[in-house]
């Protein structure tokens, strides 16, 4: 069944809507305490739907289910450790921000280390954040070639076109609540897509979980092997998937940035901790699509071999599902790229402007002028996310695993940077710069030399520079004195 002019009608209309949804908003941005935290009035639970979408994006969406397809449900070992790691952020690093009026993440490392160490992490986020958002970005145009049968630059450029606009207009407040919105919609259609599937197989769920346990038992989530170069082992998940959250919760301004929205320090902890529970019902379900589409493609074979596994999930909704939930699971699975890319935009933009161009350009100007150059600096980014997006359709692996990746690398640093300012009064910023530039190294050998999982790689950063910075400081302290 192909993409029916119905279903094409159902995207379009669902992008126009959100898009304009978003942009309505732009009515309520005064200044940058608006335009980037929202006035810190949104409630708690819209927080926590919007952390659970800005870390989704749309590699969840067409990569978990490939994931599974190929192995089975390990990749839920990791997730746990993403549990464990809110807890460690909510009440270790939260109760840190709201100590003082913060915009970002990066200005407490100015309060305990001075500025210096402030510009390196920030830029280190900023250089992160737009290479995995890049590549997220190029992810929306594997699901767009199945659908439209059209280049990468043009389906591109169209949504993020769409999105820039009403983030442009509408700041963190149009990011949270089109987040809601659009969270709502992908599991309510990913989890009818699982449906369909498992209604179109024979047997229904007791054939998915006999080919299932023939193929090596793909619905098992726990290996308590040990091996570091196996990325979905239990301890690997666990205690990689705590590190890689902490960071990425804990330091990551796309996420920093909604706990930083919330009225007080108490609805920030909630929103964190129940974005917990939604996120691992979430990865839950793509994988299980995953095992059914498994099953699936056994009795109904394709006519050709997939080209990679990000294809398999988009695959079979413009193929399979009826005129009409097709589109609707497209756009779907478009609204979680949407709602991505925007909190990507609204982040780069507020480090770019509250680290760097407030303190150096224009530190007295009003808050006209700042948010005018926010929303300018917002369309900057936009340009950039789409050069890096055209770069990264040269890679072949996973989009999810290639994401995770990339951001991994210099999360280890920045982790350590955060613990050694808030778990020891001891280290020294010059002290802690060694450290991240050591921590920075030490996993650039890793990856070189070994074939370490990249699981294990925020771990590895972030405990090189804790324990160097620590030395380092202590040694540049009796430098000093």
């Amino acid at each position: 069944m192909a993409f029916s002019w119905v279903d094409f009608g159902v995207v379009v209309v669902y992008l126009i809507g959100i898009t304009l949804f978003g942009a309505h908003f732009g009515k309520s941005q005064h200044n940058i305490h608006d335009y980037f935290l929202g006035g810190r009035r949104l409630p708690w639970w819209a927080i926590a739907f919007s952390v659970v979408s800005a870390e989704t994006s749309i590699l969840t969406i067409i990569s978990t289910p490939g994931i599974a397809f190929i192995s089975n449900m390990g990749f839920l070992q990791l997730v746990m450790g993403y549990i464990v790691a809110r807890v460690f952020v909510s009440f270790i690093l939260i109760p840190r921000y709201f100590a003082g009026e913060l915009y970002t993440a990066y200005q407490l490392i100015d309060q305990r280390f001075g500025r210096g160490l402030k510009i390196f992490t920030a830029a280190l986020f900023l250089a992160t954040r737009a290479l995995a958002e890049g590549v997220r970005v190029f992810a929306i145009s594997i699901v767009i070639e199945v659908i439209f049968d059209t280049g990468v630059l043009t389906s591109v450029l169209i949504i993020t076109a769409l999105t820039l606009f009403y983030t442009y207009r509408g700041g963190l407040t149009a990011v949270i609540w089109t987040d809601v919105i659009q969270l709502v919609i992908y599991i309510s259609g990913t989890a009818l897509a699982l449906v369909l599937a498992l209604h179109a197989i024979p047997g229904g769920w007791s054939e998915v979980s006999r080919l299932a346990m023939v193929e090596g038992n793909k619905l098992a989530v726990f290996n308590f092997n040990f091996n570091w170069h196996e990325p979905y082992l239990f301890w690997t998940g666990l205690i990689g998937g705590t590190f890689l959250s902490s960071a990425s919760h804990g330091t990551d301004q796309l996420v920093v940035q909604r706990l930083l929205a919330a009225r007080n320090m108490r609805q920030s902890q909630a929103a964190l901790i129940a974005s917990g529970v939604i996120v691992f019902f979430q990865f839950s379900l793509f994988l299980v699509v995953g095992v059914v589409l498994f099953a699936y493609y056994r009795h109904f074979p394709p006519p050709a071999p997939f080209g990679r596994p990000d294809q398999i999930f988009p695959t079979f909704v413009v193929h399979q599902l009826p005129v009409g939930l097709a589109g609707l699971v497209v756009a779907a699975i478009l609204g979680a790229a949407m709602a991505n890319l925007s909190a990507a935009f609204n982040s780069l933009a507020s480090s770019s402007v509250v680290d760097f161009y407030k303190p150096f350009v224009r530190p007295e100007a009003d808050a006209k002028h700042y948010l005018r150059v926010s929303r300018f600096v917002t369309l900057v980014w936009g340009g950039v996310l789409i050069l890096i997006a055209l770069a990264a359709q040269q890679m072949h692996q996973s989009v999810l695993e290639l994401a995770l990746t990339v951001a991994s690398v210099p999360y280890g640093s920045m982790l350590g940077i955060f613990l050694l300012g808030v778990l020891t009064k001891r280290a020294t910023g010059a002290g802690t710069l060694v450290g991240a530039l050591l921590g920075l190294a030490a996993l650039a050998g890793f990856m070189k030399f070994t074939s370490v999982a990249w699981t294990w790689y925020v771990a590895i950063g972030a405990c090189v520079t804790f324990a160097t910075g620590l030395v380092a400081s202590r040694l540049t302290a009796k430098v000093e004195g």
